[in-house]
């Protein structure tokens, strides 16, 4: 068998550039890898899963099976297990037959672009959702020294899972609504948002009128907002914050790194990370 096969799964998926990535990736490290995107619903994974031949090394997982493909793994890695959501699926052949684990790489993603940033520690931060990525966000910042996290949610009966995480992790979370975010985000060295660009254009819109308001609100200096969302690259939110002082960080960061991570799960090569990074970047400015 010469030829492994990977995958990214989703729904929807036609945007995704993990493929850029991955076959980026295989290409500098000489392995004769391929890597496709493929539309598979919640109702569908399973019977995709089982339908994988030994030719298959491993998966990404996008939104919505992050949550959903838990039950269906022989095994989940403690990391994964704490945040309740897999985004990396490895298929282990055994002498009894394929072994399939499950991983979470967003956490090494979040982690490693806020170090890019200049985040290497950090007491207090905020963050922007209460869904599958806010939890790994948590996971995150509890690395980095935060265990008291601000979270910003529109309805916390949704964030159950994000609780459950925090029990398990011994971090002690603070909900509040997303009225109260711009005033609170100028207070804290890092956030991070999970939120689709639409939500955080709302909460940017908010910042510009709470800084231009007689108590002259502006971010704090030297603080690091990481986006997770790449498409647009530059988010409304991102240049709102960008614009009253803060550092940005853009999601390419996050997914290139947690790219690498899989690539270094699934092949057990250290990801070419610099040659990733400029196929990356080709890819975005051929599509912006």
């Amino acid at each position: 068998m010469s030829t492994r096969q990977a995958g990214v799964l989703g729904h929807p998926i036609a945007h995704s550039l993990s493929p850029v990535l991955h076959q980026s990736a295989y290409r500098a490290l000489g392995l004769d890898w391929e890597y496709d995107k493929y539309d598979v619903t919640e109702d569908q994974l399973a019977e995709f899963l089982a339908g994988l031949d030994d030719a298959w090394a491993g998966l990404s997982l996008t939104m919505p099976l992050k949550v959903a493909a838990m039950p269906l793994l022989d095994y989940v890695e403690p990391m994964a297990k704490l945040v309740g959501a897999v985004n990396t699926v490895l298929l282990q052949p055994q002498a009894a037959g394929r072994h399939v684990v499950g991983a979470n790489t967003d956490v090494h993603g979040i982690a490693a672009a806020l170090q890019e940033g200049g985040v290497t520690e950090a007491r207090d931060g905020l963050i922007l959702g209460g869904g599958a990525t806010a939890t790994s966000a948590m996971a995150a910042l509890g690395r980095l020294g935060v265990t008291r996290p601000v979270i910003v949610v529109r309805n916390r009966a949704r964030a159950g899972g994000l609780l459950r995480a925090a029990t398990k992790m011994g971090v002690e979370p603070r909900f509040v609504p997303f009225e109260d975010a711009p005033a609170l985000m100028a207070t804290v060295p890092v956030v991070v948002s999970t939120v689709p660009a639409s939500v955080g254009e709302g909460v940017a819109s908010a910042l510009d009128s709470a800084s231009s308001s007689p108590d002259n609100l502006s971010v704090r200096e030297g603080a690091v907002l990481l986006d997770a969302v790449y498409d647009p690259i530059t988010t409304p939110l991102g240049r709102a914050w960008s614009a009253h002082g803060g550092t940005f960080v853009n999601g390419t960061r996050m997914l290139l790194h947690q790219a690498a991570e899989q690539i270094r799960l699934m092949t057990g090569h250290e990801a070419p990370i610099d040659v990733m990074d400029r196929a990356l970047l080709d890819a975005l400015a051929e599509t912006h």
